[in-house]
């Protein structure tokens, strides 16, 4: 099974000998390829659409991995099986979802999610929204990535139970704290690594954001109070990323 960059770079994460419930499992070509690469044992591919699950029931068949994967119709993990030591699987796999919606599948199924021990997220918007909500539930981001493919970047991130592991030690100083939020704007861990994508998207960012104040001081919308909302918030951001390329990647 050939994955596409983006759902590579996802499969990638899963923890070796885990066993992962797929939500959202579309096709079920991560649930193959996790299981045909020996990655996990089992995979519970899952999905609320009764479509996508007969797709990934015929393409499970024909691999012959009904054994090692079990289909499911579920809104989210609701309809998870439960053993007697907690969820049957420990890796939750999600990704193409909306940030919110991300966070509501978390949210109604938090008995099960803080009983498992990663999570392997890959939320195609409101991101920093879902890197706050993490450490709520008892969550810590341990990995990051961010792929840039066909014209779009889908940053992803793995997160673990803190209940398994010793918090490690942020990378941003205690005497400035209040840079903390560029983790949760851009990726603590992508910011550590100095990730190559992530500075492209900055400044892909940010060449965008200075066509659209252009556009907004000559157009109406500029001269109203909801346009100089808006443009306030736009150099805000720009001031940021300007501030991290600057100090995180050196650029002049």
């Amino acid at each position: 099974m050939e994955l596409s960059k983006r759902m590579q770079a996802v499969a990638d994460q899963v923890p070796k000998g885990s066993i992962a419930a797929d939500v959202g499992c579309d096709h079920g070509y991560v649930a193959i390829y996790l299981v045909q690469k020996e990655i996990c044992p089992k995979v519970f591919a899952m999905d609320v659409r009764t479509g996508p699950l007969c797709r990934a029931k015929e393409h499970i068949r024909q691999y012959g991995l009904e054994e090692k994967i079990e289909v499911i119709l579920s809104d989210g993990l609701k309809e998870l099986p439960e053993t007697d030591r907690g969820p049957a699987a420990d890796t939750l796999v999600t990704a193409g979802m909306g940030g919110p919606l991300v966070i509501k599948i978390l949210s109604e199924s938090l008995s099960k999610v803080k009983r498992m021990k990663t999570l392997v997220l890959q939320p195609q918007s409101e991101v920093e929204q879902v890197r706050r909500f993490l450490p709520q539930i008892g969550y810590q981001i341990v990995a990051e990535d961010m792929i840039f493919e066909e014209g779009k970047y889908y940053p992803l991130m793995k997160a673990c139970n803190r209940a398994f592991i010793q918090e490690e030690e942020s990378f941003i100083p205690e005497e400035a704290q209040f840079l903390k939020e560029w983790g949760y704007l851009f990726g603590e861990q992508l910011l550590k690594e100095k990730h190559p994508v992530l500075k492209e998207f900055l400044l892909y960012r940010l060449e965008k954001n200075r066509e659209l104040t252009e556009h907004l001081k000559t157009a109406a919308s500029g001269q109203s109070e909801k346009g100089a909302v808006r443009l306030e918030e736009i150099r805000r951001e720009c001031d940021t990323m300007e501030q991290i390329l600057r100090q995180i990647y050196k650029t002049g």
